[in-house]
C-alpha cells in the first residue's frame, strides 16, 4: 500500500514541474504529444476523414470545440480548492464544453489524467466528480499510467463510496481501451484489498477476473474469499473468481462450485454504452481507418470487435515499453507481444512464450490465437471465453432485450463471427448453448436466422437430458407456423446437428482403450440414445412438414439428406444404431414427381442395406464385444420398404405385395374405379411421373421416325437399354439400388444364351 501512496506526490511534482505560463498542457510520457499537437497534429486518420467530408460551418464549430476543450482542461488542472457548482459559472461552463466534447467525439489520452485526479481527488462535490466520469470517454486510448495514479487516489480515501464504485465501472468497461495492462497487473493486490468494501466487492471480483494470473493464485487470497463467501452467502462474482482460482490451482480450492457457466457480473458500461456507440457511428461511415485504430473494421459494436492491434505508433510503442520495464521489472520478458503475432511460423516459434488477452474478445477474430486456443489444454482459458461470450449474449441479444433492437446488424455479425469461431474450433461453446436455451422460446425465427441455426449445429453432444424441453420443443413451435423457407433452414441446421454429433463419437470415443470398455459402454449407450432422439423428432417434423406444404420437393430434398446421413452411421462412423424413415417421409418419397429425389431415396436404401448387412455379419461373427444389436424391427421394416419399392419400380406389383400398414396395398376393384388403364405398372421405372420425361427422351431417340409414342416397347432388350440410358443420365442411386436388391439372374441368363449363338 506503501508503494502506491507515495506514487502520488511523485506525480503532482512531476506535473507542477512541467507547468509554465507560456507553454500548453505538458504529458507525463516521452512519447506523447502536448494537447495542441494533438489537436493540430495528432488525429487519428479517421477523424481526418470525417473532418474532410465536414462542411465549413461544422470545422469552425469543431474548432471552437477544440478551443474549450483545451481551456477547460487548463481550468481543471488548477484547480486545488473546493469549487461549488452553483457559485461558479466557470466551472458550468468548462464541465458543460468537456461533455460535449466527450459525448460527441471523445476524450483525447492527454486529458484523462488530469480528469481522473480530479474526480478522485474529492476537491468537488460527488455532482461534479459523477458528471466527469461519465464523460470519460476515449477518441483512441487511455494512458495507462493515468489509470495508476486514480488508482492511488482510491488508497488515500478522499472520495466518497458513490464515487469510487462508478470509477471502478468505469475501469472495467474502459479495460481494453487501457494502452497497457503490465502496471495495472503489478496493482493485483492493492484491488484485493479492496474486496472488504462491500460495495464495491462485486466490481472488484469483476476486474480482478479480468486481471488473474496464475501467478497471483495465492493460498491467503482463497482463506480470504472462502471467508467473504462464508459471510456473504453464495454471491455470484465471488464463485466467479473462486472457479478461475480452482482451474489455476485446484490443490488450493476444495470446495465444489458449479460448473455451468453463469452470469457472474452485472452489466457495468451503463453510463458510457451510448456515447461509445455515438462516437463510432460518427467515424465508421467515412473511415478507412477503423475506430481506436484497430485491425480491419467488422462492426461497429464495441465489445466483439476488439482487435489486438494497439492504437499506439512505433516509437510510442518502444518508448511505454521501456518504461513499463522500469517501473514493472520486466514482468514480461518472457513473454512474446500479441501485437508481433503475424505468421503460423511466428505462432509456432513462440507457442511457449504466449500469453491471451486479459478480455477473450480479440481471439474470436484472430486465426492464429484459435490455433493456439486448440492446442491449449488450460481451462481458465475457456472460463474466460465462455464468461465473456455468455455476458455479450444475454446483454446484446436483440429480441431478449428491447432496447437492443437497433443493433440488430451488431448483434448478427457477432453471431456470426462465434458460429465461425465453432466451426474454426470444430466444438461448440457451453456459452452459446445456454443462450440458444435462453433465447429460443423467445425468439421469432427471421432475427439472425442464419447465425441462430448455425449455433444451433455446434450444440454439445453431452447436453441431450435437456435438449428436449430446451431445443426441440421451441423449435417446433416454430416449425409448424413458420414458411418453407425456415423449414427448410431448420432440417439442415439439424443434419449439421446430428454430423457433429457423429463426427465427434467417432474422433473422441473410438481412441479409448480396450481396458475402459465398461465406461465405454455406458458412454455409448447414452449417445446412441441421444442420436436416436435427434432422428426420431426429425422424422416427425419432416412428416408433418410435407403434409402442411403439400409434399414439396424442395422440402422433400433437405430431408433427404438429412436421412443420406443417417443411413450410413453404422459402416462410416461406427455408431450401432440405423433408424428408417417414417413412412410418412418415405412413401412420398418414393411416389416423388421430381427425380433427383427419387434417385436419392435409390442411393439411400441402398446404403440401408450395406450397413444392415454388415451390422448382421458383426452379429453372427460376435467379433466385437461392445456389440448393439438392431432390432428385428429395423429389418423387418426395412424388408416392406424394399417390397414396396421394387414391386413399383420393377416388378409394377406394389398394389398387390405392399405389406407396410401404411403402404400402397389396394384392392384391384378399387384401382378399376380409377379409370386409369394400366394402374398396375403405373409406378414402374418407365410410367412413373418422375420418370416419364425420360422415357420420352429414350422413345424419342430409339425412334426417332415415330410419330406416337408407344411406352410398350420399352420391353426385353429395350428394357435393358433404356437402363443403359437412364445410368447414362447420371441417375447412381438407382443403379445402385437395381444392383443390389433385385435379381436379375434369368434375364442375364438370356443375355449370355443370346451372345454364344451369335
Amino acid at each position: 500500500m506503501s508503494k502506491i501512496l507515495s506514487l502520488q506526490p511523485e506525480k503532482m511534482q512531476r506535473r507542477r514541474s512541467s507547468k509554465t505560463p507560456k507553454q500548453p498542457l505538458q504529458v507525463l510520457q516521452k512519447g506523447q504529444t502536448d494537447l495542441s499537437a494533438w489537436q493540430k497534429e495528432g488525429r487519428t486518420d479517421s477523424e481526418k476523414s470525417v473532418q474532410n467530408h465536414q462542411s465549413p460551418k461544422d470545422q469552425k464549430n469543431e474548432s471552437k470545440q477544440q478551443d474549450s476543450l483545451e481551456q477547460a482542461l487548463s481550468f481543471f488542472e488548477k484547480v486545488q480548492d473546493r469549487v461549488s457548482l452553483k457559485k461558479s459559472s466557470a466551472l458550468q461552463e468548462h464541465l458543460a464544453a468537456v461533455e460535449t466534447v466527450a459525448l460527441q467525439r471523445g476524450l483525447p489520452p492527454e486529458g484523462f489524467d488530469i480528469l481522473l485526479d480530479l474526480a478522485l481527488s474529492g476537491k468537488l462535490a460527488d455532482t461534479v466528480n459523477t458528471r466527469i466520469l461519465k464523460t470519460l470517454v476515449p477518441a483512441s486510448v487511455i494512458p495507462e499510467d493515468a489509470v495508476v495514479s486514480a488508482v492511488s487516489w482510491l488508497c488515500v480515501g478522499k472520495c466518497s463510496g458513490t464515487v469510487q464504485v462508478l470509477f471502478l465501472r468505469w475501469l472495467i468497461t474502459m479495460f481494453d481501451f487501457i494502452d497497457g495492462k503490465e502496471q495495472l497487473h503489478a496493482l493485483y493486490g492493492v484491488f484485493f484489498f479492496f474486496l472488504q468494501d462491500d460495495r464495491m466487492c462485486p466490481y472488484v471480483c469483476h476486474l480482478l477476473y479480468m486481471l488473474t494470473r496464475k501467478e497471483n493464485v495465492k493460498p491467503f487470497r482463497v482463506r480470504n474469499l472462502l471467508d467473504l463467501q462464508m459471510k456473504m452467502g453464495m454471491q455470484s462474482h465471488l464463485q466467479a473468481l473462486l472457479s478461475l482460482y480452482k482451474l489455476f490451482c485446484p490443490e488450493l480450492v476444495a470446495i465444489s462450485l458449479p460448473k455451468k457457466t453463469k452470469t457472474y457480473f452485472k452489466n457495468s458500461e451503463g453510463p458510457w454504452k451510448a456515447a461509445i456507440n455515438a462516437i463510432k457511428r460518427r467515424n465508421s461511415p467515412v473511415s478507412q481507418v477503423p475506430f481506436l485504430g484497430t485491425a480491419p473494421p467488422q462492426s461497429r459494436k464495441r465489445k466483439w470487435n476488439r482487435q489486438l492491434v494497439l492504437p499506439a505508433s512505433s516509437s510510442d510503442r518502444n518508448n511505454l515499453e521501456v518504461h513499463r520495464q522500469k517501473d514493472c521489472g520486466d514482468l514480461r520478458s518472457e513473454s512474446f507481444p500479441l501485437e508481433q503475432l503475424q505468421t503460423f511460423s511466428q505462432l509456432l516459434h513462440n507457442i511457449h512464450r504466449l500469453e491471451f488477452p486479459s478480455r477473450m474478445g480479440s481471439v474470436l477474430t484472430n486465426p492464429l490465437l484459435l490455433h493456439y486456443l486448440n492446442c491449449v489444454k488450460d481451462e481458465s482459458v475457456y472460463l474466460r471465453l465462455y464468461y465473456w461470450m455468455g455476458q455479450i449474449l444475454q446483454e446484446e441479444c436483440t429480441w431478449c432485450v428491447a432496447d437492443n433492437s437497433e443493433y440488430e446488424e451488431e448483434f448478427k455479425d457477432f453471431l456470426e463471427t462465434a458460429y465461425k469461431t465453432e466451426c474454426f474450433l470444430q466444438e461448440g461453446f457451453s456459452s452459446c448453448e445456454e443462450f440458444l436455451y435462453k433465447s429460443l422460446p423467445l425468439w421469432d425465427g427471421f432475427c439472425c436466422r442464419s447465425q441462430v441455426l448455425g449455433l444451433v449445429s455446434w450444440i454439445p453432444l453431452s447436453s441431450f437430458p435437456d435438449i428436449k424441453s430446451n431445443l426441440y420443443d421451441p423449435l417446433f413451435q416454430l416449425f409448424l407456423t413458420s414458411s418453407l423457407y425456415f423449414k427448410c433452414s431448420v432440417l439442415e441446421s439439424m443434419r449439421e446437428l446430428l454430423q457433429n454429433w457423429l463426427n465427434w463419437h467417432t474422433i473422441y470415443l473410438d481412441s479409448e482403450s480396450d481396458s475402459q470398455g465398461q465406461s465405454l459402454n455406458t458412454t455409448l449407450s447414452g449417445i446412441v440414445d441421444a442420436v436416436a432422439e435427434l432422428i426420431q423428432f426429425v422424422g416427425g417434423i419432416s412428416t408433418v412438414a410435407l403434409q402442411l406444404e403439400d409434399n414439396a420437393t424442395f422440402l422433400l430434398h433437405f430431408i433427404l439428406n438429412f436421412y443420406e446421413t443417417v443411413c450410413d452411421m453404422y459402416l462410416k462412423y461406427d455408431l450401432p444404431l440405423l433408424i428408417m424413415p417414417p413412412a410418412g417421409v418415405f412413401y412420398r418419397a418414393l411416389l416423388s414427381m421430381d427425380s433427383a429425389n427419387l434417385n436419392q431415396l435409390c442411393y439411400i436404401m441402398y446404403r440401408y442395406r450395406a450397413n444392415l448387412v454388415a451390422a448382421k455379419q458383426n452379429e453372427l461373427s460376435k467379433k466385437k464385444i461392445l456389440q448393439f444389436k438392431f432390432s428385428s424391427q429395423t429389418y423387418q421394416e426395412y424388408n416392406q420398404y424394399i417390397v414396396a419399392m421394387v414391386g413399383c419400380l420393377w416388378t409394377s406389383s406394389v398394389f398387390q405385395k405392399d405389406t407396410h400398414p401404411q403402404g400402397l396395398c389396394m384392392d384391384d376393384e378399387l384401382l378399376k374405379k380409377t379409370a386409369v388403364q394400366e394402374f398396375k405398372s403405373g409406378f414402374n421405372i418407365v410410367y412413373h411421373p418422375a420418370m416419364m420425361g425420360y422415357a420420352i427422351l429414350f422413345l424419342k431417340q430409339a425412334w426417332p421416325d415415330a410419330t406416337t409414342l408407344d411406352f410398350s416397347l420399352i420391353k426385353g432388350k429395350t428394357w435393358n437399354w433404356y437402363l443403359e440410358y437412364l445410368y447414362a443420365q447420371g441417375l447412381k442411386g438407382l443403379k445402385l439400388f437395381i444392383e443390389s436388391s433385385i435379381s436379375r439372374v434369368s434375364q442375364a441368363s438370356r443375355n449370355k444364351t443370346e451372345n454364344m449363338q451369335a
